[in-house]
């Protein structure tokens, strides 16, 4: 199995700045794309950015110029890097990791168990 821990979730003013972390752990064999999701209330999951093990990133255009993701491929862990936080980023994050697991190198998709973020206006 694979677990994902998140960590630096909390209570902020809009303009402040967060940053979340992400650690992988257990029988991983690769970790290919690392990735923060969130859920507002009443809303479904949505894709925040990603990072693949190359260091290419993907960003919601909501959070483009705000967000940075970045990853520490030794460490397992990936970041993200909140600034100018607006109200409307209010969510639980979750981070998600996939890649191959195991001596039998079986693939594999995880999810944390999410981090709250609140930001008041």
């Amino acid at each position: 199995q694979v677990q994902l821990v998140e960590s630096g979730g909390g209570l902020v003013q809009a303009g402040d700045s967060l940053r979340l972390a992400c650690a992988a752990s257990g029988s991983i064999f690769s970790l290919n794309v690392m990735g923060w999701y969130r859920q507002a209330p009443g809303k479904q999951r949505e894709l925040v950015a990603t990072v693949t093990s190359g260091g290419s990133t993907r960003y919601a255009d909501s959070v483009k110029g705000r967000f940075t993701i970045s990853r520490d491929n030794a460490k397992k862990t990936v970041y993200l890097q909140m600034n100018s936080l607006k109200p409307e980023d209010t969510a639980v994050y979750y981070c998600n990791g996939n890649g191959y697991m195991g001596r039998s190198i079986e693939p594999f998709n995880s999810w944390g168990q999410g981090t709250q973020v609140t930001v008041s206006s």
